[in-house]
């Protein structure tokens, strides 16, 4: 039977992750910048039984070495909630999305610039459909997620849990408050 997030153990889910992510960092620090050679095969098997892929590792080991962020913990609440989204995978979910899909860098809703956008990367995230060339938790992710007091695997999280774009916004907009950022 092939393993997928449904029925591999996540019970060392963690402990599997972190491990990965040390591998991977270590050969990235030695100079592998190919990601497919910086994530050996049985770590690629273990990543696609979860539902991740090896972008899904490399990108975050490449940003954390590069410019010292998103670190370990992060990397782990994000994967985390990538493959809990496995688990709810809905079948008639649509396939990879393209970066020209995706709303512009400038576009806004409510005045919030950016937050179309990472909100279409964080559903592509959440199906595992982001290409290879785009992270979820990128620079300007990130500058958003900061501006507003959001951390990267909450924004994941509810996305995941409220589902309704309109619901989404709602709560940007008042945690972001709450939290004494502003919403522009």
């Amino acid at each position: 039977m092939t393993m997928t997030a449904s029925t591999a153990s996540l019970y060392g889910l963690t402990e599997t992750l972190t491990a990965i992510w040390k591998r991977v960092e270590s050969r990235y620090r030695a100079g592998e910048r190919d990601p497919r050679q910086a994530v050996d095969a049985d770590d690629q098997a273990t990543l696609a039984a979860l539902g991740l892929g090896v972008m899904d590792v490399y990108d975050y080991v490449e940003d954390f070495v590069s410019s010292g962020e998103p670190d370990l913990g992060t990397f782990l609440l994000i994967a985390s909630e990538q493959v809990f989204a496995a688990l709810d995978d809905d079948p008639s979910a649509s396939g990879p999305v393209r970066a020209e899909e995706l709303p512009p860098k400038e576009a806004a809703v409510r005045g919030i610039e950016w937050l179309p956008r990472i909100l279409a990367k964080a559903r592509a995230k959440l199906r595992g459909a982001l290409p290879a060339d785009l992270m979820y938790d990128c620079g300007g992710d990130r500058r958003f997620l900061r501006a507003h007091g959001i951390h990267p695997a909450e924004f994941l999280r509810q996305v995941r849990l409220l589902g309704d774009d309109e619901a989404i916004v709602d709560w940007v907009e008042k945690v972001s408050r709450s939290r004494g950022f502003s919403n522009e």
